[in-house]
């Protein structure tokens, strides 16, 4: 079985550690796993961990903008520095470098703001089953591949809702615009978390997990599995709209408008189960995919 990471594993990786001599750098921990590239979602986690420790509780995170200036590398710590742009009684402002032995490996630009009263709207949440009436991840690569698969051992559960890319494989006609996709943390998030301030921790958490799942649509719209094709992460946007946990089922609907030039854009609504929007998500791509690149309509 592969190791079992759990949500006390994923919350230590949150729990940074301030250097004692300068309250806006802090060191965070290695990756959970030992895939190179290092996960995306960890550096976005970790750096937006790092940026909401500089900010007042009483301002909750609306807008986090990634850029992943290089691969990072496993086993090995990052340093997270922390300047502060912009603060006021309404928004704070906070840059985030994530460097390796040294050298910038990630970016992040996260904005602050005080709620007020103004105007409410959504649009609404795409009708789909209840994730316990869908199959695990694990299940639908055991269908996919006709063997039984382990546990991953992530600290996290999808239920997918439409074809993987996997399926693909053996029916390319099942190709779809856009996927949907439950998921959540494993596990209940206890009452006093890594990070500090409950707005913080989810927002965290959302961070890690938006960056599983994107540029899986990008290959379901053209009939190609990951058999195929190798891809990371270029730049990731995350837009927060009202509270959530993210140890209840979140619905992700994606799509990917446009790609070209190696590059696949990912645009993402994130509901609750009642039907609530409580975040968007943009993410840019680079995807390789063997024996060249399909065009779709």
């Amino acid at each position: 079985m592969d190791q079992e990471h759990t949500l006390l594993d994923l919350l230590g990786l949150l729990d940074l550690d301030p250097d004692p001599d300068d309250g806006d750098h802090f060191l965070g921990r290695p990756s959970l796993g030992q895939s190179s590239p290092v996960y995306g979602g960890h550096m976005a986690g970790q750096a937006l961990a790092a940026a909401g420790r500089t900010v007042s509780a009483e301002l909750p995170v609306h807008s986090v903008h990634c850029s992943f200036v290089r691969p990072a590398l496993p086993a090995i710590p990052f340093g997270y520095g922390v300047e502060r742009v912009r603060d006021s009684t309404a928004f704070a402002t906070r840059r985030v470098r994530a460097t390796q032995h040294g050298r910038e490996v990630f970016a992040l630009t996260a904005s602050f703001h005080r709620p007020e009263p103004g105007l409410t709207h959504q649009d609404p949440m795409p009708r789909v089953p209840d994730p316990e009436d869908l199959p695990t991840f694990e299940d639908r690569l055991t269908t996919a591949f006709g063997e039984v698969m382990r546990p991953l051992g992530n600290p996290y559960e999808l239920r997918f809702v439409g074809p993987l890319s996997f399926d693909m494989e053996k029916d390319p006609s099942l190709a779809s615009p856009r996927t949907q996709v439950w998921v959540r943390v494993k596990g209940e998030l206890p009452a006093e978390a890594a990070v500090g301030r409950e707005h913080l921790l989810h927002a965290c958490l959302l961070a890690y997990l938006s960056d599983v799942t994107m540029l899986e649509t990008v290959l379901v719209r053209h009939g190609i599995s990951w058999l195929r094709a190798s891809g990371r992460s270029i730049d990731h946007t995350l837009w927060l709209h009202r509270p959530f946990r993210a140890d209840d089922w979140l619905l992700c609907a994606h799509e990917s408008p446009a790609a070209f030039g190696g590059r696949a854009l990912v645009l993402g609504r994130v509901f609750t189960r009642d039907g609530v929007l409580v975040a968007t998500l943009a993410q840019e791509g680079l995807l390789r995919v063997s024996g060249g690149q399909e065009d779709v309509g």
